[in-house]
């Protein structure tokens, strides 16, 4: 009998959250609202939050939002340039925030990013089944890889100074397991080879 491997083989990226929200006005076809919503519990650049936004409600290219400049940057060249590559861009300039979350799991879960300019509140509810994503460095011709737990929502929305976007969740399939364009991605690790 084998003994199955029990620790993971490669070097630890960063590990925390990556929520995020897509809402569309076609059903996904295009997309009218993106964001991506960074918790950091551990990374070479530090601990900290980084909220990348690209919106009807903010206007023309996307913003950044953060309470640790160097884990933004690094978030950036690491990560967001294989998710969205509009995010990557290192001359975006960097927006001071703060962030909490409140609610819970089991009903509403509020994050909430304040700037001296602007609110900006994502609201996940109506949450499908969870399930654990599971990527090894090499899957989808990425060089890293990650492992999440997405709780899917049915329901979301993005509100910007008070003002929510009007576009919509849409459903997806994800390898298999029911889904949305709205997701918790919670206790998420990205990991590269070891060199």
């Amino acid at each position: 009998m084998t003994t199955p491997q029990m620790v993971d083989p490669h070097a630890v990226v960063m590990t925390g959250e990556n929520s995020f929200i897509r809402l569309s006005d076609d059903g996904g076809k295009t997309i009218a609202d993106r964001v991506s919503h960074w918790r950091v519990l551990w990374s070479p650049a530090g601990q900290g939050h980084a909220l990348f936004i690209e919106s009807t409600l903010t206007g023309k290219g996307p913003r950044v939002y953060t309470d640790n400049a160097a884990l933004a940057r690094f978030l950036q060249r690491s990560i967001e340039v294989l998710l969205y590559k509009d995010f990557a861009s290192e001359s975006l300039p960097l927006i001071d925030a703060e962030f909490q979350r409140t609610g819970n799991s089991l009903s509403t879960v509020e994050e909430r990013v304040v700037s001296d300019e602007d609110e900006i509140i994502l609201s996940y509810w109506d949450l499908l089944a969870q399930f654990v994503l599971t990527m090894p460095p090499g899957a989808m011709d990425r060089p890293i890889g990650v492992y999440s737990t997405f709780l899917p929502a049915r329901s979301a929305q993005l509100s910007v100074n008070s003002e929510a976007a009007t576009a919509k969740v849409f459903l997806q399939d994800r390898f298999g397991k029911p889904s949305s364009s709205c997701c918790l991605a919670w206790s998420e690790t990205w990991t590269r080879p070891v060199v």
